[in-house]
This record gives structure tokens, sequence and C-alpha cells, in this order.
């Protein structure tokens, strides 16, 4: 099998073959259906990062390539769904959930717990990555979190904009929101999820202020501000203003030294020279 095979499956069944010259698969007896654009199946080689050095969501493809996850730092893979095959087995520590028609949102989230626990990177990936990972992902976020549905789904469409969650997988991630509600209220842990406010405060997601002191800003024009060393109060504004070497007039100041020859100016260090 060349390297170009290996290094591109098919986006539908996963198997490598042919697909985008209409082959028909081998091995499940797919083949694109005419009139598919090649755009609706090609998606980025590199999956999207969802929590910084933690979290990463993609496809089958992304999944697929050993190299680009070893680069990222990715040692763990999460996968979705268990028709697609785990490939590297001996580089990667991979965990499957079972194949049922409900997303078992427990068993993903406390995988990704642990992952996030023993800071290793992970990748959660379905077929495509739009549909049933983004969900095992906004599910982490809701309860590992304590996000909100918005919030969490918000998170998730910004770094990954293809994601398009199905109404069968959209009603269950309702569900399992709910769920979380329902233990966290039994629990006393802190009451209801909060919402998103519209207060104008900014929204954190999460990421609090550990020491509880408001971080300090510059204050510019306060009561409070420091008098400016370029403020002079003693020094009174001039009442008249005149150009050149005008004579003194009778609103002149009585501490300044009249000019002349046999003038001396006190703050003067230099010697005078003899004119002759």
């Amino acid at each position: 099998m060349r390297k170009r095979e290996r290094e591109n499956p098919c986006g539908i069944c996963g198997h490598y073959h042919k697909y985008e010259e209409g082959e028909v698969c081998g091995i499940c007896g797919h083949r694109m259906p005419v009139g598919v654009e090649k755009s609706l199946i090609q998606v980025s080689a590199f999956p999207s990062e969802i929590l910084p050095e933690m979290l990463y969501l993609g496809s089958y493809d992304n999944a697929s390539r050993s190299e680009l996850l070893k680069t990222l730092g990715i040692s763990r893979v999460l996968n979705v769904v268990p028709a697609c095959q785990n490939l590297y087995k001996n580089s990667f520590t991979y965990h499957c959930l079972p194949d049922s028609p409900t997303l078992a949102f427990d068993d993903a989230v406390d995988f990704l717990e642990q992952c996030e626990k023993d800071k290793a990177r992970v990748l959660v990936h379905c077929m495509s990555g739009k549909n049933k990972s983004p969900a095992v992902v906004i599910a982490y976020l809701m309860k590992s979190r304590r996000w909100t549905f918005d919030q969490s789904y918000q998170w998730v469409k910004e770094r990954r904009p293809s994601v398009d969650l199905n109404e069968v997988v959209l009603q269950q991630l309702q569900e399992y929101a709910q769920k979380i509600q329902t233990a966290v209220e039994a629990s006393g842990g802190g009451g209801a999820l909060p919402p998103i406010s519209d207060s104008g405060a900014p929204f954190s997601f999460g990421f609090t202020n550990r020491t509880n002191v408001a971080p300090a800003f510059p204050a510019f024009n306060t009561a409070a501000a420091t008098t400016s060393i370029f403020t002079r109060a003693d020094i009174p504004p001039p009442n008249q203003f005149t150009f050149g070497a005008a004579a003194q007039t009778e609103n002149a100041p009585q501490n300044l030294v009249s000019s002349g020859p046999d003038s001396v100016n006190p703050n003067a260090t230099d010697v005078s020279m003899d004119g002759s």
C-alpha cells in the first residue's frame, strides 16, 4: 500500500481506498456517491484545540496522522465511534465508547477527567468531528467546568466552526445537562448552573481569580490622584507679556534685579571680563 493511501483514509468509512476517484472500497463496499463535491468530504488535517495543551477535537482523518499527533504532544485518543479503527495502539492510549444509540457521556467524561488529572493531551474524534465527538466535548465542559449548555456549545463552536449537531445528539445533550443540574441541586453544591449574565460583567468561562483580589487598574483624573509635578501654584500667571527688551513697567515684580552695566547677577558663576 502506498504512503499516500495510508495517510488519506476515506472520510466516510475510514478505510483506505481511492474514494476521491470513485473506487469501491474492498472492505465495506463503500463508494462516493455521484455528484458529491470533494469539499464536503475533505476536512482539515489539524484537530481543533478546545482547552490549551489538554483537549483536542477532530475527525478520524486527524486521528490517522500519527506524526501530527506526536508533534502536538497528544498521547491519548478518545474514539467516540467504535467503527473507526484504532490504528496506532503501540503509540497512543485509546479509549472507545460502547456502540450504543445513546452516547455514553459519563464514560467519556471520566476518561477525559483522568487525562486532565494526568496532564496528558487527548484527542476526541468521531468520523468527521462535527457531531458526536463535539457532543462529548460539550458534555465534558458542562460537567467538569460547570458551564451551561449554551456556554459550552459556544466555546466549542468558536474553536471548531464545522460543528453541526443533529437533533438526536442535541436532545441527548440537553437531557444530560438536566441530569447534571439535578445532581448539583441534590448535592447542594452551589445550586443551579450559572446562566449567561446580561449585566455587562466579563464572562471568564470558569477561570476565576484564585486570590479573590480585584485587579488594579490605573486611575486617571480622579480626586485622589497625586498632584502633578508640573503644577506650580506659587507662580501666578503673567499680567502682561511683551516681546523684545521692553522697559520695566509698574507691574514688574519688585524682587527682580535691574539691568545695567553695574548690575550684578547673583546667580552668575562666570567671571566678568574687562572690555578694554
